[in-house]
């Protein structure tokens, strides 16, 4: 009676909440065995009567433990506020008695040279479970207590084949800091008698929510280039294990029902296999069959993508595997009015259970079909007329360096180059150049980090459409369509630390190319040593032959002490090259006394955040100054901003985002004391729209014409105009202070909007201007290239006694592109140097 009540309670408007058991979710006809405790027996409440935070889903997952032979347990990881990520291996005694043999046996599967031996029949499926790397989705993480429950206490023939032929990875909370704070949030809104009003406090989570971590990054974008330590604990059990299935548990608006994969067909990969979205499919039929039994509502082919390998339902398929996204309607809290009637929470999490159940039932039933698939998914040769990939030198081996790990950590086969290389007009040296070759079982995902794929089956995106791994780092590369021969393969790559050479009391130099440059300027000024820079180039004897220095070059004055001792250490830390000078003369060029070296400033930044601001750019700010660059940034919202004093802040950064409420006034005062704004994105257009500075924004596309077309061919329209993420190639200056450290002519930039400066006229204050054929990879809609061509995607002016940085763009996106981040730091460290002409005296 209990399960007809709950049902009734979705279909039709009720403010009664059942009191639900655990026969609400659990299979009919299992017995369980009374030693494994419940739940609520831990707990003291049941599932889905108030949210379980990571904590006690943790802690039950051990109590659980305790009592059962078909569990072990570990850490995987630890989040930035050092909580614990979990990862449950759950399978029959006898399995996990012999569970590194397993292992070892199912990751043969992905050796061709071996594989061929194995016996599909004979061996356990492995599906990982994976709910809410969202954290304020949590009907998928409260449904983990019913997974470990049903998986340790389910009695029978039907449980005892299931864990015989299967090894189950469990990971019940992907994202403990944002699921802590959305569940707290919840449970203290919460009332006795249950509001289901969607305007209450209950529903509206303060800024930034809790669908983030804790510098509020999307996790669910990260499980490629893996920049966080949520992502890195996790894949590295996902490589040690190679699962068949992964299972990514959402939530979705209040009005939906429940989706499955697999997504819209044409906006898959084209390097994922026809036979992935085959399996997919049949795996759906399950999903179909168990939400039929108790009612459920779903879709299935509509609205999601299986296309960026970043997320966790994607990137499974260039593994071999097949990665299934449920997306539940969520409740937001407990009880919650919708389209379709009360949406409760129990609801919610027994729909995302019965799809757990599904999904294992698929597994077992399709057990040899999906081993199968992987094997013969890493038997297949790559066929692609490139041959091989080689990377490497350029100005900054700190980048070089992030992307072989980027490679090692996905299992990609790297190699050093065994001899100096000459490909069209690019050169590269086995000193400090690698080879990616596609003769590797990973040829597939080796592709999609490398190609520049400008055409699609399909001109709408649910995430980015380009991410090629080279352009990111802004690392120099080309493909070969030979084979290249291979040196030394890699198991790891050293970092490369710097040096100190020669010594002095007099000055040292080093070269802000460096990707911790920054880090190293920044705890010099902390430290209190003076810093200039060069605006303009120079030569000088170093280690008795003359070097070139380019600009933005720093000059440390020693002031009669060596600190070469110290320099050591920031060497070794940062990657940094220092040079000792004993005279201020230099061979050629400026002198290190001249007035072309400025003096550079401790930057105190402050950066606005709250309702409004888009959390996803803020937090790629706050996580690049704080993690990488250990700079101290403020946070204030924007109501704080309209009444602080703003003068003991050198910068102010304004991210994407809406600032309707946000005083231009105080703005212009900040500007007036000698302030330097820092604008990205919408934050540049609302400048210009505030009339502050003259930046000017090109009106948006329009697919609005005199040709009629279908109502529903509208959505697909609108959605191609959308830039959801493309690679653009801009023309950079050299000499201008946002552009010191890069020695290029060109730039890839990556362009995740569709702001369009208009240009200034003004031959000075562009320093990065897209090229009349920009498009370097990814989709863009023709009437938005036709906007993007010959703009310009930094203006910096003077406004009064300030600076305005306007940045059309996101050069700090998702923590992986570190190519771009030198821009934003530049506008930090030399916006002293912005205006033209002759350099006054600081003083």
């Amino acid at each position: 009676m209990k399960i007809k009540i709950a049902l009734f309670l979705f279909l039709i408007p009720s403010f009664v909440f059942p009191q639900v058991g655990l026969d609400y979710y659990l299979p009919k006809n299992v017995t369980y065995n009374s030693k494994i405790p419940t739940p609520k027996a831990f707990l003291g409440y049941e599932v889905g009567e108030q949210h379980a935070s990571p904590y006690e889903i943790f802690a039950y997952y051990r109590e659980v433990a305790k009592y059962s032979d078909r569990i072990k347990l570990e850490t995987y990881a630890r989040s930035f506020e050092n909580r614990e990520l979990m990862l449950a291996t759950v399978s029959s005694p006898k399995n996990l008695a012999n569970i590194d043999q397993i292992r070892t046996e199912h990751l043969k599967l992905a050796n061709s040279e071996v594989s061929k031996n194995l016996k599909p029949e004979q061996m356990p499926i492995v599906v990982w479970m994976g709910y809410s790397v969202h954290g304020n989705e949590a009907s998928g993480m409260n449904s983990s207590l019913l997974t470990i429950y049903y998986l340790a206490a389910a009695q029978g023939a039907e449980i005892d084949a299931l864990l015989n032929e299967s090894i189950i990875l469990v990971d019940p909370s992907i994202n403990p800091d944002g699921a802590t704070r959305f569940s707290t949030w919840v449970n203290q809104n919460k009332s006795q008698s249950l509001v289901s009003d969607a305007n209450s406090r209950e529903f509206k989570e303060t800024w930034p929510g809790g669908r983030t971590n804790h510098y509020w990054f999307d996790m669910n974008r990260d499980w490629l280039y893996q920049q966080l330590p949520e992502s890195k604990g996790r894949l590295v059990k996902y490589y040690d294990w190679l699962p068949n299935v992964l299972t990514d548990h959402h939530e979705m608006g209040s009005n939906s029902t429940f989706f499955f994969q697999p997504g819209i067909p044409a906006r898959t990969h084209p390097m994922t296999p026809v036979k992935n979205i085959e399996l997919t499919s049949k795996i759906g039929q399950f999903h179909a069959a168990g939400l039929d039994s108790i009612g459920s509502y779903y879709y299935t082919k509509e609205n999601y993508d299986d296309f960026y390998y970043g997320k966790g339902s994607t990137l499974p398929d260039v593994n071999g595997a097949i990665g299934i996204l449920f997306e539940q309607a969520s409740s937001r809290g407990h009880l919650q009015e919708s389209v379709n009637g009360i949406l409760s929470f129990p609801f919610t999490v027994r729909n995302q259970f019965s799809a757990t159940l599904s999904t294992l039932k698929a597994s077992k039933s399709m057990r040899n079909e999906l081993l199968t698939y992987m094997r013969d998914f890493y038997a297949e040769k790559s066929t692609d007329e490139v041959k091989a990939y080689v990377f490497g030198g350029g100005n900054d081996p700190v980048r070089t360096w992030e992307m072989v790990n980027v490679m090692l950590r996905n299992k990609v086969e790297v190699y050093k180059l065994s001899k100096n290389e000459t490909l069209g007009n690019a050169q590269f040296s086995n000193s400090d150049a690698y080879v990616v070759p596609m003769n590797q079982p990973k040829h597939r995902l080796v592709k999609s980090l490398f190609e520049k794929r400008t055409t699609f089956a399909d001109s709408a995106f649910y995430d980015i459409s380009a991410w090629t791994l080279p352009l990111c780092m802004n690392v120099p590369f080309a493909e070969s369509k030979t084979a290249v021969s291979l040196g030394q393969k890699l198991s790891e790559v050293n970092f490369p630390m710097g040096k100190v050479v020669g010594n002095s009391s007099y000055s040292y130099l080093f070269e802000w190319d460096g990707y911790f440059a920054a880090r190293t300027a920044y705890e010099l000024l902390n430290k209190g040593y003076k810093l200039k820079y060069a605006t303009e180039p120079f030569e000088a004897v170093v280690d008795g032959k003359s070097k070139a220095f380019s600009y933005g070059t720093v000059q440390i004055l020693c002031e009669g002490n060596d600190p070469k001792a110290y320099l050591e250490e920031l060497a070794k830390r940062d990657g940094t090259v220092f040079y000792g000078q004993k005279t201020g003369l230099t061979q050629s060029g400026i002198n290190l006394g001249s007035e072309k070296f400025r003096r550079m400033e401790k930057p105190q930044a402050l950066m606005i955040v709250g309702d409004g601001v888009d959390y996803n750019d803020a937090g790629e700010v706050w996580h690049l100054l704080d993690q990488r660059v250990s700079i101290p940034l403020s946070h204030m919202d924007i109501a704080s901003v309209n009444r602080a004093d703003l003068t003991k802040y050198t910068h102010i950064i304004i991210n994407q985002g809406r600032y309707a409420d946000l005083s231009d006034e105080k703005i212009k005062g900040f500007l007036s004391k000698g302030g330097t704004v820092v604008a990205l994105g919408d934050g540049a257009a609302w400048l210009s729209q505030k009339k502050i500075g003259t930046v000017g924004i090109k009106p948006e596309a329009s697919n609005d014409g005199k040709s009629k077309r279908p109502f529903v061919s509208k959505s697909g329209y609108d959605g191609a105009l959308v830039t959801s993420g493309a690679i653009l190639e801009a023309k950079l200056d050299p000499s201008h202070p946002l552009c010191y450290g890069y020695k290029q002519s060109t730039l890839p930039i990556f362009k995740v909007n569709n702001v369009t400066f208009e240009e200034t006229g003004n031959p000075y204050n562009t320093p990065l201007i897209f090229t009349d054929k920009p498009l370097m990879a990814g989709y863009v809609h023709p009437k938005n290239l036709e906007r993007f061509k010959n703009s310009p995607a930094i203006i910096a002016q003077t406004f009064g006694q300030g600076k305005i940085v306007s940045i059309s763009d996101n050069p700090n996106f998702r923590a992986f592109w570190y190519g771009t981040n030198k821009l934003f730091l530049n506008s930090l460290f030399f916006s002293s140097g912005i205006s033209a002409g002759r350099f006054e005296d600081e003083d």
